[in-house]
């Protein structure tokens, strides 16, 4: 995927906004829109694995064809969010056990790497832009919008490849973010949100000191200690495609 407001395949996870979803001739990109749409609805945890993606109903909610909609659905099982099961439809991708562990494992090298990145090349600027996102993540605990911190303890992590101009890289993690999405939905997870960002202010403590071994250790035990709060213990909640979809027009 190419997921950060909307952790999604864009290069930053963002709802897009009125102009990016209209292309210069002034139509709307239908297909990148419900692409975005069911991408932030699974980091926002609204859309559950297995939840099944009915191509009539889509089009009913988006008002296009089930040509628009078949094209974002294949757009999606390249990201491997959704699966298309002949003969049954398309379905919120169900990850298994070793399928976690090899996103958390690919998230871990890949980050580590950046960890080494933001020591040796981050300005003032972008150690100050990470900071204020650490401010935003902590003030978000204290309200009840669990999707807009559950965006926000992703973000960190995008935005730090973001402020290096690091575009692949980002894309890459906006990917694997929204696989763990999937992983934290499909999986009982017993780690609380405020952990991750008491974890975040040590990483950019550690990164603003310029210290790149402990902000390597510390984004290895971050990583770590997500992937260990998961009890591997399948859920499957019901979803109503109108209820969790209708609401994000």
């Amino acid at each position: 995927m190419k997921t950060s407001s909307n952790a999604t395949t864009r290069t930053r996870r963002e709802r897009p906004s009125k102009a990016s979803k209209e292309r210069a001739d002034g139509a709307p990109d239908s297909t990148r829109l419900i692409v975005d749409a069911i991408t932030t609805a699974v980091v926002e945890h609204r859309l559950a694995p297995g939840a099944k993606l009915t191509e009539q109903t889509l089009a009913g909610i988006y008002g296009v064809s089930r040509t628009i909609v078949r094209q974002a659905l294949y757009q999606l099982a390249r990201d491997h969010l959704v699966t298309l099961a002949p003969g049954r439809g398309a379905f919120i991708a169900t990850p298994s056990v070793d399928e976690a562990r090899q996103v958390f494992s690919v998230r871990r090298h890949l980050e580590q790497y950046l960890v080494e990145e933001f020591c040796g090349k981050a300005a003032s600027a972008d150690v100050r832009a990470l900071r204020e996102h650490v401010r935003r993540e902590q003030a978000a605990l204290g309200k009840p919008d669990v999707r807009g911190r559950t965006h926000l303890l992703g973000d960190f992590h995008v935005l730090m490849a973001q402020r290096l101009g690091l575009d692949v890289l980002s894309e890459l993690l906006s990917e694997l973010i929204s696989r763990c999405a999937l992983v934290a939905l499909m999986y009982q997870s017993s780690r609380a949100a405020q952990h991750s960002s008491d974890e975040h202010l040590q990483i950019l403590d550690a990164l603003e000191a310029r210290d790149t071994p402990r902000a390597k250790a510390l984004m290895e035990a971050h990583l770590r200690a997500t992937e260990d709060s998961l009890l591997y213990h399948p859920r499957t909640p019901s979803i109503d495609l109108r209820e969790v979809l209708g609401q994000s027009r």
